[in-house]
C-alpha cells in the first residue's frame, strides 16, 4: 500500500487540467482548493437568497429565513477539518449494472457534499450509496473498486496519501498507516467524528434501516457511542424529510458527557439534533432528594407500572344513579345500568386516563341522542357536543371519572401508607412499600423532595393520563445503567420511531443496571431489536485492555474480553507508593504525562476530588472539570469516577483504585467502576495504588 513517500504516476481517471509535471500529491491539494472555493461559493449562493417575493407571509418569511440560517451553517468551511478524506476509483466490470459509478468515474469521499458552478460533484457525501465501499469494499469483495485512496492531513493542510490497489492480485494486504495515524492523533477537548475511519463493522450498523432498532454491545473502545452518532446522521440523509417531521434526539448519561459529545454532529453538518439527560426527559417535578440505593432500585422495578397504573385509576367509580339530561322541553333519562356499561367498557380497553375522561361525556351523550333517533328526531353532531357539555352529564363524569393530576397521584402514593398499600397490594411487600414511603409526607407539590427515580414515576403517571408524544429516532447511550421504569421513559420517546441503543454490561454501575440486553429491549418496548456486538477495539491500547479484562470474570462473566488492534509500548504503569506519598507520585505523574502531547484525565474516587484539587493547586497545575475542555485551553481534567463513563483521554492517570472500589455501595459496583475507569486512556494508563490492588489486577 504505497504512501506518499511512495508516490506513483499520476492515478487513474484524474482530470487532464493538470500539467504532466504535477506530482499526484500536488494534484490532490489542487483539488481540495478547488472544492474549499466551491464550498464557499455554495455557501455565498444561500447567503444572497432573497425571499421578500417568495413569501406568503411573515410566519412562512420567518420559517424559511430560520431554514436559510441552517443551510449557511450546515456549509461553513472548518478550517482544521478535512473537505475530504479518501477517493474511490471505480472500474468497469463486464455485465454488472453499476448503481452510481460508471466506467472510470472517481469520487472524492467527504463529510458532506460539494459541487462546481455547473452541479458537478467535487466531493460526495460519505453518507452517499456510492461511498459505501470506501469502508466495505475489500480484495476478496472489492464492490468494482480500482483504487481506494486515503489521506492524510496536518490540521487542515492535506500532507500525504496511501493507496490500497483492490484489483491488484499481486499487491500485498497491509495495514494503513494514515488510518492508525487518524485513530491514535492526540486528542484535546471535545469528540470527534471517526468518518474517516469507519470500520466495516461498524459502517454496517450505521447504514441499518430506520425502522428497526438496533442494540450495540461494545467493549471499551470499540466506538460504539460514535457508531450511534454517525447513525443518526447517516439516518437524517437517507430519511430527511421523515426524520425532519418527527424529529431525532441523543440521551446520553449526564451533562459531561453530552458536552463532550455535542461538536460531532455538527461537524458532520448536522445541527438540528437535540440532546439531553433521562433527568431532562422526566423533568416534570424539581428534584431536590436523594433515595437510598434499596429506594431507588424498587421505585426503578417494573412492577412500578402497574402500581402507577392502579393508582391512577383508583378514582373510578361505577354510578348507581341515572342521569337526566334536558333538552328544551323533553328530558332524557340513561339508566344507571348502561351509564355502567359504557363506564366499564372504557375501563376495560384501558385505553389513557386522559382519552377516556374525554370520551365520557361524549359516549354518554351518544346514549342520549339514540333515545331522541328512537323519538324520531334528527340530532347531528352539535347536539352531541351540546349534550356532552351539560351540567348534569359533566356531574357524572366528574364522579365517576374524575381528573386527574399525575405529580399529586405520585405524591400521595409515597405520602399515604393505605394508599400505597392498595394499590402495590400483591406487587410489592410490605418491606418494600416502607422502603419507598416517605417518612415526612410533604405538604403540597412544592415542599415535596423529590428524588430522580420519582421523577420517573412522575413522567410514567403523565403518560398514563396522556400519551407521550413519540420521536421518530432516538439515541440512546450508556444504556446498560437504566432502570427498567427508565427503559420505560425512553421507550415512550421513541414508541412509533426506532431507536439505536448502546452500551455495555461491563461497565454497569447503578444498584439497578441491566444484566441483560434482552431484558433492557423488552423495558423499552422494543423486544424485536437486533443486537450487534462490537469486541475489537480501535482506542484503547492492547496492553491497557488486557489489563482492565481480567476484571470481567468478576463483573460480567458472559462476555468475552475485548481485543485490541493497537499496540502501544509502555502504555500501561502499575505503582505501588507509600500513603503519605500518594499526593505527590499523583503529582508527578501528571507532570510527565503533560510532557507528552495531547489530553491527560486525572480519575479518582469522588471523595477524592477535594484533596486532589487542592494539591493540584497547590503545585501550579491548571485543570479542569469534566464538559470544561469545550471551553478552556488546560489540557489536565480532573475527573470523579463517577463521571468518567464514555470519555476519553490520550493519558490517564489512576489514583488509588482501592479507595475508588471502597466508595461505591457494593464490591461488584465498585469494579465495574474501576473497569471503567481503567479502560478511558487511548495512548498511556498509570495506575498509582497505596492500597492493595483488587485482587484480580495483583498479578
Amino acid at each position: 500500500m504505497p504512501s506518499h513517500a511512495q508516490t506513483q504516476g499520476q492515478p487513474p481517471n484524474q482530470s487532464e487540467n493538470h500539467s504532466p509535471d504535477q506530482d499526484p500529491l500536488r494534484r490532490e491539494r489542487d483539488h481540495l482548493s478547488s472544492s474549499r472555493a466551491a464550498l464557499r461559493a455554495m455557501r455565498h449562493d444561500v447567503e444572497a437568497l432573497d425571499i421578500a417575493d417568495v413569501a406568503a407571509n411573515w410566519v412562512n418569511a420567518q420559517v424559511l429565513t430560520a431554514q436559510i440560517d441552517i443551510r449557511i451553517k450546515a456549509l461553513a468551511d472548518l478550517a482544521h477539518t478535512p473537505l475530504f478524506f479518501g477517493r474511490l476509483d471505480y472500474r468497469h466490470a463486464p455485465g454488472v449494472e453499476l448503481a452510481e459509478g460508471a466506467e472510470g468515474e472517481s469520487f472524492y469521499i467527504g463529510r458532506r457534499h460539494v459541487h462546481d458552478g455547473d452541479g458537478e460533484p467535487m466531493v460526495i457525501d460519505w453518507r452517499a450509496p456510492v461511498s459505501q465501499p470506501f469502508y466495505r469494499a475489500s480484495r476478496t469483495e472489492p464492490m468494482d473498486v480500482a483504487l481506494r485512496r486515503r489521506f492524510g492531513y496536518t490540521g487542515g493542510e492535506l500532507t500525504a496519501y496511501e493507496d490500497e490497489h483492490l484489483s491488484d492480485p499481486d499487491e500485498s494486504e497491509t495495514s494503513s498507516r494514515l488510518l492508525q495515524a487518524e485513530i491514535e492523533r492526540p486528542r484535546v477537548g471535545p469528540m470527534r467524528d471517526i468518518v474517516a475511519t469507519i470500520q466495516p463493522e461498524q459502517d454496517e450498523i450505521v447504514r441499518a434501516g430506520v425502522t428497526g432498532t438496533v442494540c450495540v454491545q461494545g467493549a471499551p473502545g470499540t466506538g460504539k457511542t460514535a457508531v450511534g452518532l454517525h447513525r443518526v446522521a447517516y439516518l437524517l440523509y437517507a430519511h430527511r424529510e421523515r426524520l425532519a417531521r418527527t424529529g431525532t434526539l441523543v440521551i446520553g448519561p449526564n451533562a459531561s458527557f453530552l458536552r463532550y459529545i455535542e461538536q460531532v454532529l455538527p461537524a458532520l453538518g448536522e445541527l438540528q439534533v437535540k440532546q439531553a439527560t433521562v433527568a431532562d426527559l422526566v423533568a416534570h417535578v424539581e428534584v431536590r432528594g436523594a433515595d437510598s440505593p434499596a429506594a431507588a432500585r424498587i421505585k426503578g422495578d417494573a412492577r412500578m407500572a402497574e402500581v402507577l397504573r392502579r393508582a391512577v385509576r383508583a378514582g373510578i367509580r361505577m354510578p348507581t344513579e341515572p342521569v337526566m339530561v334536558v333538552r328544551g322541553s323533553r328530558r332524557w333519562r340513561v339508566p344507571a345500568y348502561e351509564l355502567e356499561e359504557i363506564v366499564r367498557e372504557l375501563a376495560v380497553r384501558d385505553i389513557r386516563y386522559g382519552a377516556a375522561h374525554d370520551a365520557l361525556p361524549q359516549r354518554i351523550a351518544h346514549a342520549v341522542l339514540v333515545q331522541m333517533e328512537r323519538a324520531g328526531e334528527a340530532p347531528d353532531d352539535r347536539v352531541q357536543d351540546a349534550v356532552a357539555r351539560t351540567p348534569a352529564v359533566k356531574a357524572v363524569v366528574k364522579a365517576c371519572w374524575p381528573p386527574v393530576d399525575p405529580a399529586k397521584t405520585v405524591l400521595r402514593l409515597l405520602s399515604e401508607p393505605e394508599f400505597l398499600a392498595s394499590c402495590a397490594d400483591g406487587l410489592l411487600s410490605e418491606e418494600e412499600q416502607r422502603e419507598i414511603g416517605w417518612a415526612k409526607p410533604a405538604r403540597g407539590l412544592k415542599a415535596a423532595r423529590w428524588s430522580a427515580a420519582d421523577a420517573v414515576l412522575v413522567d410514567e403517571a403523565y403518560d398514563l393520563v396522556q400519551r407521550t408524544s413519540s420521536l421518530g429516532h432516538v439515541v440512546l447511550d450508556e444504556a446498560q445503567d437504566l432502570s427498567p421504569m427508565q427503559y420505560r421513559a425512553v421507550g415512550r420517546r421513541c414508541s412509533t420511531g426506532s431507536a439505536t441503543v448502546l452500551g455495555d454490561l461491563a461497565q454497569g454501575t447503578t444498584p439497578w443496571a441491566t444484566s441483560s440486553w434482552a431484558e433492557a429491549l423488552s423495558h423499552l418496548g422494543k423486544p424485536e431489536a437486533r443486537i450487534e456486538e462490537l469486541t475489537l477495539g480501535f482506542r484503547v491500547p492492547r496492553e491497557v485492555i488486557a489489563y482492565a479484562s481480567r476484571l470481567l470474570p468478576s463483573i460480567a462473566p458472559g462476555l468475552a474480553p475485548a481485543t485490541s488492534v493497537r499496540e502501544a509500548a509502555g502504555a500501561l504503569s502499575v505503582r505501588a507508593v507509600p500513603a503519605a506519598g500518594l499526593d505527590s507520585a499523583v503529582l508527578d505523574a501528571c507532570r510527565e504525562a503533560l510532557g507528552e502531547e495531547g489530553s491527560i484525565g486525572l480519575i479518582a474516587a469522588d471523595p477524592r476530588i477535594p484533596a486532589l484539587s487542592a494539591a493540584l493547586t497547590a503545585a501550579g497545575l491548571a485543570h479542569l472539570a469534566p464538559g470544561e475542555e469545550t471551553s478552556a485551553s488546560a489540557r489536565l481534567t480532573l475527573v470523579p469516577a463517577s463521571l468518567a463513563k464514555g470519555l476519553e483521554y490520550d493519558y490517564v492517570v489512576l489514583d488509588d483504585p482501592a479507595a475508588l472500589v471502597a466508595a461505591e455501595p457494593d464490591a461488584r459496583t465498585g469494579l465495574r467502576r474501576l473497569y471503567v475507569a481503567l479502560t478511558r486512556a487511548v495512548s498511556g494508563l498509570t495506575v498509582l495504588h497505596s492500597e492493595p490492588l483488587p485482587e484480580a489486577l495483583a498479578g
